[in-house]
């Protein structure tokens, strides 16, 4: 059982940069791939990066390639969502999400609770 808690959403100009982190229970954190996905208003929730465990592997939205960066710290339990050149296209609600074998990372079997970016322009 897993329980994930959002951070660091908040309002920021286009071309500007974020920080988002998600704090994981648990003593088993490093066996889990862990995910940011997104909604957007009026959208279907997409998916947006996932690493795997060790954090050695890491995979993108097109969408996102080459100015998003996801990595972990298993040390603090903890997963990051850096994001740079943000987009008014980004705005959305991140949601944090882990999955117990890389089949379940397009269909996490926990969520966060969500935190909301907002780019203007």
């Amino acid at each position: 059982q897993v329980q994930l808690v959002e951070s660091g959403g908040g309002l920021v100009q286009a071309g500007g940069s974020l920080r988002l982190s998600c704090a994981a229970s648990g003593r088993t954190f490093s066996s889990y791939r862990m995910s940011w996905f997104r909604q957007a208003p009026g959208k279907e929730r997409e998916f947006v990066a996932a690493i795997s465990g060790s954090g050695g592997s890491t995979y993108y939205a097109d969408s996102v390639k080459g100015r998003f960066t996801i990595s972990r710290d298993n040390a603090k339990n903890t997963v990051y969502l850096k994001m740079n050149s943000l987009k008014p296209e980004d705005t959305a609600v991140y949601y944090c999400a882990a999955a117990k074998t890389i089949v379940a990372v397009y269909n996490p079997d926990y969520w966060g609770q969500g935190t909301q970016v907002t780019v203007s322009s």
